[in-house]
């Protein structure tokens, strides 16, 4: 079985997430994917980043980042 590589995301990275989300007008709620419902998305993102500058350097607490990242793809996704 092939090893996933992990990323292990840097506080400046962390950052520019930030400041991305702060930048964009967002939606209230967001279908993130087929299972994924967020009903408040600005307090779920807060919590978000308050869980990954926490845990910014535990390569094994890279979730609330990961999660992040995507909800980001979601919104260009969506911004198109």
């Amino acid at each position: 079985m092939a090893k996933i590589e992990s990323k292990l995301y840097t506080r400046d990275e962390l950052r520019e997430l930030e400041e991305w989300f702060k930048s964009m007008d967002l939606p209230e709620s967001i279908q993130l994917d087929k299972a994924t419902y967020i009903p408040n998305l600005k307090d779920t993102l807060a919590k978000l980043v308050t869980q990954a500058e926490i845990n910014c350097d535990n390569p094994k607490m890279q979730g609330p980042i990961y999660l992040l990242e995507r909800l980001k793809a979601k919104l260009e996704e969506t911004q198109k």
